[in-house]
Formats: structure tokens, sequence, C-alpha cells
């Protein structure tokens, strides 16, 4: 069993940066890949990036590539997600996640992911 809390969303203007931080707890996470996710209202669940937790490759989506980046603290069991360059369109409340054993082409598949936290709101506005 893994647990996931999510923490520093905020409202942020539009430029702006924001970190907001995963912390992890329990379960084995040798083949573990870490996802940031977001959902919007009325919107779909989507992806945003992903790390493995062993060694670190990263997977983002088209949208936030260059401005998001995702980075771990293996020793503190802790994900980040930096987000600069923040959009209105970025508002959503953001959810890290854990599954197992993904394969690159599966990282993006919501549905691939076995753990969740509850969400952080991420709102961007002036």
């Amino acid at each position: 069993q893994v647990q996931l809390v999510e923490s520093g969303g905020g409202l942020v203007q539009p430029g702006g940066s924001l970190r907001i931080s995963c912390s992890v707890s329990g379960g084995t996470l040798g083949n573990a890949v870490m996802g940031w996710f977001r959902q919007a209202p009325g919107k779909d669940r989507e992806f945003v990036g992903a790390i493995k937790w062993s060694g670190g490759s990263t997977s983002y989506a088209d949208s936030v590539k260059g401005r998001f980046t995702i980075s771990k603290d293996t020793f503190k069991r802790m994900l980040y997600l930096q987000m600069n360059s923040l959009k209105p369109e970025d508002s959503a409340i953001y959810y890290c996640a854990v599954g197992f054993g993904l394969i690159t082409s599966s990282m993006s598949s919501s549905s691939r992911y076995t753990y969740w936290g509850q969400g952080t709101q991420v709102t961007v506005s002036s």
C-alpha cells in the first residue's frame, strides 16, 4: 500500500511559477513510475508528466513540455512538479499517482496507475 499526499497548490498569476510536491509513504518503489495528472472542471483527467523512480527518465505532455519539470528526491521519497510560465489553461486539480512496471508508452495512461493522491488545486489567474 502506497500513500500519496500532494501539497503546494495555490493561486498564481499568468506567467508565474509554482512548485507542487507529493510525499510518498509505504510500498517499495523499485520499479515504480510516478505520474502527475490534472483535471479541470468539466474535463477529463489529463496526463502532465511522469518519472521513473529508478533512473529518473521523464516523459511530458506536449502542452507542458519546456515549461514543467518533474523531479524526485529518492531519499526523502518526495516527488515535485516545477511549473513555469503558467497559463490560465493550466488551472486544475493536480494529482500525483504511482504505477508499477510501466513501459514508456503506457506512462501517459491514467488507468495504468494504482495509487492516487487527493489532489491539490492550482489556479492561474490575474
